[in-house]
Protein backbone atom coordinates (compact mmCIF):
# COMPACT_ATOMS: atom_id res chain seq x y z
CA UNK A 1 0.00 0.00 0.00
CA UNK A 2 1.18 3.58 -0.60
CA UNK A 3 2.37 5.32 2.55
CA UNK A 4 -0.71 7.57 2.54
CA UNK A 5 -2.89 4.48 2.93
CA UNK A 6 -1.14 3.00 5.94
CA UNK A 7 -3.73 2.36 8.66
CA UNK A 8 -2.84 4.26 11.79
CA UNK A 9 -6.10 4.02 13.71
CA UNK A 10 -7.18 1.05 15.86
CA UNK A 11 -10.82 1.97 15.21
CA UNK A 12 -10.49 1.08 11.53
CA UNK A 13 -13.34 -1.42 10.81
CA UNK A 14 -11.00 -4.15 9.52
CA UNK A 15 -8.68 -3.78 12.48
CA UNK A 16 -11.58 -3.82 14.95
CA UNK A 17 -12.93 -7.00 13.32
CA UNK A 18 -9.55 -8.72 13.48
CA UNK A 19 -9.28 -7.84 17.17
CA UNK A 20 -12.73 -9.35 17.78
CA UNK A 21 -11.68 -12.55 16.01
CA UNK A 22 -8.58 -12.72 18.18
CA UNK A 23 -10.48 -12.36 21.44
CA UNK A 24 -13.88 -13.94 20.80
CA UNK A 25 -14.62 -17.56 20.05
CA UNK A 26 -18.21 -16.58 19.30
CA UNK A 27 -16.97 -14.25 16.58
CA UNK A 28 -14.74 -16.99 15.12
CA UNK A 29 -17.57 -19.51 15.11
CA UNK A 30 -20.14 -17.19 13.57
CA UNK A 31 -17.87 -15.78 10.87
CA UNK A 32 -15.89 -18.91 9.99
CA UNK A 33 -12.73 -16.84 10.26
CA UNK A 34 -9.79 -16.72 12.66
CA UNK A 35 -6.67 -14.66 13.29
CA UNK A 36 -3.13 -16.01 13.28
CA UNK A 37 0.12 -14.16 13.77
CA UNK A 38 3.84 -14.46 13.40
CA UNK A 39 6.12 -15.55 10.57
CA UNK A 40 6.07 -19.27 11.39
CA UNK A 41 2.30 -19.55 11.80
CA UNK A 42 1.56 -17.61 8.63
CA UNK A 43 4.17 -19.44 6.54
CA UNK A 44 2.91 -22.85 7.69
CA UNK A 45 -0.66 -21.83 6.96
CA UNK A 46 0.40 -20.89 3.43
CA UNK A 47 2.18 -24.24 3.01
CA UNK A 48 -0.95 -26.07 4.21
CA UNK A 49 -3.11 -24.38 1.58
CA UNK A 50 -5.11 -22.26 4.03
CA UNK A 51 -7.22 -19.54 2.44
CA UNK A 52 -6.43 -16.00 3.58
CA UNK A 53 -8.63 -12.93 3.62
CA UNK A 54 -6.40 -10.15 4.90
CA UNK A 55 -2.83 -9.88 6.13
CA UNK A 56 -1.91 -6.86 8.24
CA UNK A 57 1.78 -6.04 8.50
CA UNK A 58 4.12 -3.49 10.07
CA UNK A 59 7.60 -3.66 8.51
CA UNK A 60 9.39 -2.05 11.46
CA UNK A 61 8.36 -5.05 13.61
CA UNK A 62 9.72 -7.71 11.22
CA UNK A 63 12.35 -9.96 12.79
CA UNK A 64 13.99 -11.16 9.57
CA UNK A 65 14.33 -10.50 5.88
CA UNK A 66 11.86 -13.00 4.38
CA UNK A 67 8.60 -11.31 5.26
CA UNK A 68 8.26 -9.67 1.84
CA UNK A 69 8.26 -13.05 0.09
CA UNK A 70 5.81 -14.37 2.66
CA UNK A 71 3.42 -11.48 2.03
CA UNK A 72 3.51 -12.27 -1.69
CA UNK A 73 2.67 -15.91 -0.92
CA UNK A 74 -0.22 -14.80 1.29
CA UNK A 75 -1.51 -12.64 -1.55
CA UNK A 76 -1.37 -15.65 -3.86
CA UNK A 77 -3.46 -17.52 -1.26
CA UNK A 78 -6.24 -14.93 -1.44
CA UNK A 79 -5.04 -12.58 1.28
CA UNK A 80 -5.00 -8.81 0.80
CA UNK A 81 -1.85 -7.24 2.32
CA UNK A 82 -2.65 -4.15 4.41
CA UNK A 83 0.11 -2.10 6.03
CA UNK A 84 -0.59 -0.74 9.50
CA UNK A 85 1.40 1.32 11.96
CA UNK A 86 3.39 -0.57 14.63
CA UNK A 87 1.10 0.54 17.45
CA UNK A 88 -1.99 -0.67 15.56
CA UNK A 89 -0.41 -4.07 14.92
CA UNK A 90 0.56 -4.34 18.57
CA UNK A 91 -3.08 -3.73 19.48
CA UNK A 92 -4.04 -6.63 17.19
CA UNK A 93 -1.49 -9.02 18.70
CA UNK A 94 -1.73 -11.41 21.64
CA UNK A 95 2.06 -11.69 21.94
CA UNK A 96 4.37 -9.68 24.15
CA UNK A 97 6.68 -9.22 21.17
CA UNK A 98 4.72 -9.08 17.89
CA UNK A 99 6.55 -10.16 14.74
CA UNK A 100 4.86 -7.68 12.45
CA UNK A 101 2.33 -9.97 10.71
CA UNK A 102 -1.30 -10.68 11.67
CA UNK A 103 -3.53 -12.52 9.21
CA UNK A 104 -7.24 -13.31 8.92
CA UNK A 105 -7.82 -16.83 7.60
CA UNK A 106 -10.76 -19.04 6.70
CA UNK A 107 -11.57 -21.85 9.16
CA UNK A 108 -11.62 -25.32 7.65
CA UNK A 109 -14.34 -27.88 8.27
CA UNK A 110 -13.79 -30.46 11.02
CA UNK A 111 -15.96 -33.48 10.17
CA UNK A 112 -15.27 -37.21 10.13
CA UNK A 113 -15.23 -37.02 6.35
CA UNK A 114 -12.07 -34.93 6.68
CA UNK A 115 -10.18 -37.77 8.39
CA UNK A 116 -8.30 -40.45 6.45
CA UNK A 117 -9.91 -43.89 6.87
CA UNK A 118 -6.99 -46.17 7.65
CA UNK A 119 -7.74 -49.57 9.26
CA UNK A 120 -4.09 -49.68 10.36
CA UNK A 121 -4.02 -46.03 11.37
CA UNK A 122 -3.10 -44.26 14.59
CA UNK A 123 -5.71 -41.90 15.98
CA UNK A 124 -6.18 -39.86 19.14
CA UNK A 125 -9.51 -39.06 20.77
CA UNK A 126 -9.43 -36.11 23.17
CA UNK A 127 -12.47 -35.74 25.42
CA UNK A 128 -13.43 -32.53 27.21
CA UNK A 129 -10.07 -30.83 26.73
CA UNK A 130 -10.44 -27.32 28.11
CA UNK A 131 -6.89 -25.88 28.11
CA UNK A 132 -5.91 -24.60 24.65
CA UNK A 133 -2.21 -25.16 25.30
CA UNK A 134 -2.83 -28.87 25.88
CA UNK A 135 -4.79 -29.18 22.67
CA UNK A 136 -2.07 -27.42 20.70
CA UNK A 137 0.61 -29.63 22.23
CA UNK A 138 -1.35 -32.75 21.29
CA UNK A 139 -1.59 -31.59 17.70
CA UNK A 140 2.17 -31.07 17.66
CA UNK A 141 2.76 -34.58 19.02
CA UNK A 142 0.29 -36.14 16.60
CA UNK A 143 1.98 -34.53 13.64
CA UNK A 144 5.42 -35.51 14.94
CA UNK A 145 4.30 -39.12 15.42
CA UNK A 146 2.90 -39.33 11.90
CA UNK A 147 -0.56 -40.14 13.25
CA UNK A 148 -3.66 -40.16 11.08
CA UNK A 149 -6.17 -37.98 12.87
CA UNK A 150 -7.54 -36.30 15.99
CA UNK A 151 -11.16 -36.52 17.12
CA UNK A 152 -12.45 -34.03 19.67
CA UNK A 153 -15.43 -35.13 21.77
CA UNK A 154 -17.40 -33.70 24.65
CA UNK A 155 -16.86 -30.03 25.31
CA UNK A 156 -16.44 -28.36 21.96
CA UNK A 157 -12.84 -27.27 21.73
CA UNK A 158 -11.82 -24.00 20.12
CA UNK A 159 -9.25 -25.27 17.66
CA UNK A 160 -8.36 -21.76 16.46
CA UNK A 161 -7.81 -20.28 19.89
CA UNK A 162 -4.53 -18.32 19.63
CA UNK A 163 -2.92 -20.53 22.27
CA UNK A 164 -3.83 -23.68 20.31
CA UNK A 165 -2.29 -22.24 17.16
CA UNK A 166 0.89 -21.24 18.99
CA UNK A 167 1.31 -24.51 20.91
CA UNK A 168 0.70 -26.61 17.79
CA UNK A 169 3.57 -24.81 15.98
CA UNK A 170 1.43 -24.78 12.86
CA UNK A 171 0.16 -28.38 12.94
CA UNK A 172 -3.36 -27.01 13.42
CA UNK A 173 -3.38 -25.94 9.76
CA UNK A 174 -2.55 -29.31 8.22
CA UNK A 175 -3.38 -32.08 10.68
CA UNK A 176 -6.80 -33.80 10.15
CA UNK A 177 -9.23 -32.95 12.99
CA UNK A 178 -12.90 -33.82 13.50
CA UNK A 179 -15.32 -32.63 16.18
CA UNK A 180 -18.10 -35.15 16.77
CA UNK A 181 -20.06 -36.83 19.55
CA UNK A 182 -18.68 -39.79 21.49
CA UNK A 183 -21.25 -42.07 19.86
CA UNK A 184 -20.32 -40.96 16.35
CA UNK A 185 -16.62 -41.42 17.04
CA UNK A 186 -17.06 -44.91 18.48
CA UNK A 187 -19.26 -45.99 15.58
CA UNK A 188 -16.67 -44.67 13.11
CA UNK A 189 -13.88 -46.64 14.78
CA UNK A 190 -15.99 -49.81 14.95
CA UNK A 191 -16.70 -49.62 11.22
CA UNK A 192 -13.04 -48.90 10.52
CA UNK A 193 -12.01 -51.88 12.63
CA UNK A 194 -9.44 -50.18 14.84
CA UNK A 195 -8.81 -50.99 18.50
CA UNK A 196 -10.13 -48.40 20.96
CA UNK A 197 -7.75 -48.00 23.92
CA UNK A 198 -8.84 -45.79 26.82
CA UNK A 199 -6.22 -44.23 29.09
CA UNK A 200 -7.41 -44.04 32.70
CA UNK A 201 -5.36 -44.04 35.94
CA UNK A 202 -7.37 -46.83 37.55
CA UNK A 203 -6.73 -49.30 34.72
CA UNK A 204 -4.66 -52.34 35.72
CA UNK A 205 -2.95 -52.82 32.36
CA UNK A 206 0.31 -50.97 31.84
CA UNK A 207 0.20 -49.13 28.50
CA UNK A 208 3.55 -50.74 27.64
CA UNK A 209 1.84 -54.14 27.72
CA UNK A 210 -0.91 -53.13 25.31
CA UNK A 211 -0.69 -54.05 21.63
CA UNK A 212 -0.58 -50.70 19.87
CA UNK A 213 1.09 -51.92 16.68
CA UNK A 214 -2.09 -52.23 14.63
CA UNK A 215 -4.94 -49.86 13.94
CA UNK A 216 -5.61 -48.07 17.22
CA UNK A 217 -7.49 -45.11 18.64
CA UNK A 218 -6.03 -43.80 21.90
CA UNK A 219 -8.57 -42.03 24.09
CA UNK A 220 -7.56 -39.42 26.68
CA UNK A 221 -9.58 -37.10 28.90
CA UNK A 222 -9.11 -33.88 30.84
CA UNK A 223 -6.95 -34.11 33.97
CA UNK A 224 -9.60 -32.86 36.36
CA UNK A 225 -12.35 -35.35 35.54
CA UNK A 226 -10.69 -38.07 33.48
CA UNK A 227 -12.55 -40.09 30.88
CA UNK A 228 -16.31 -40.44 30.85
CA UNK A 229 -17.96 -43.75 31.68
CA UNK A 230 -18.91 -43.97 28.01
CA UNK A 231 -15.30 -44.46 26.90
CA UNK A 232 -14.36 -46.59 29.88
CA UNK A 233 -17.27 -48.90 29.18
CA UNK A 234 -16.93 -49.11 25.41
CA UNK A 235 -13.17 -49.29 24.99
CA UNK A 236 -11.60 -52.54 23.82
CA UNK A 237 -8.84 -52.06 26.38
CA UNK A 238 -8.11 -49.76 29.31
CA UNK A 239 -4.52 -48.81 30.12
CA UNK A 240 -2.64 -46.62 32.57
CA UNK A 241 0.77 -44.99 32.72
CA UNK A 242 2.48 -46.17 35.93
CA UNK A 243 3.56 -43.32 38.21
CA UNK A 244 6.45 -43.65 40.67
CA UNK A 245 6.47 -40.11 42.06
CA UNK A 246 5.98 -39.20 45.70
CA UNK A 247 3.57 -36.39 44.88
CA UNK A 248 2.59 -36.62 41.20
CA UNK A 249 -0.06 -39.26 40.48
CA UNK A 250 -0.75 -38.47 36.83
CA UNK A 251 0.72 -36.73 33.80
CA UNK A 252 -0.49 -33.66 32.01
CA UNK A 253 -2.96 -34.90 29.37
CA UNK A 254 -0.83 -33.63 26.48
CA UNK A 255 2.23 -35.38 27.91
CA UNK A 256 0.30 -38.60 28.50
CA UNK A 257 -0.98 -38.54 24.93
CA UNK A 258 2.54 -37.99 23.58
CA UNK A 259 3.98 -40.85 25.64
CA UNK A 260 1.38 -43.29 24.32
CA UNK A 261 1.54 -42.06 20.75
CA UNK A 262 5.26 -42.60 20.54
CA UNK A 263 4.99 -45.99 22.23
CA UNK A 264 2.61 -46.92 19.41
CA UNK A 265 5.16 -45.62 16.92
CA UNK A 266 7.90 -47.68 18.61
CA UNK A 267 5.82 -50.85 18.44
CA UNK A 268 4.97 -50.28 14.78
CA UNK A 269 8.60 -49.79 13.84
CA UNK A 270 9.61 -52.87 15.75
CA UNK A 271 6.89 -54.90 14.04
CA UNK A 272 8.02 -53.60 10.69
Amino acid sequence: MPASQIITSAVNPGVKFARKLLRSRKERDSSGLAVIEGYRAVSRAVSAGVRFQTCYYAPSLFLGGNEGALLRSVESSGGRPVEVSPDVLERMSYRDRPEGIVAVIEIRSRALADLPENPKGLYLVAEDIEKPGNLGAMLRSLDGAGADGLILCGLRSDIYNPNVVAASTGAVFSFPVAEVSREEALDWFRKLGVLVVAATPEAEMDFLDADLAGGVALVVGAEQYGLSDFWKGNADARVSIPMAGRVVDSLNVATAAAVMLFEAVRQRRRKG
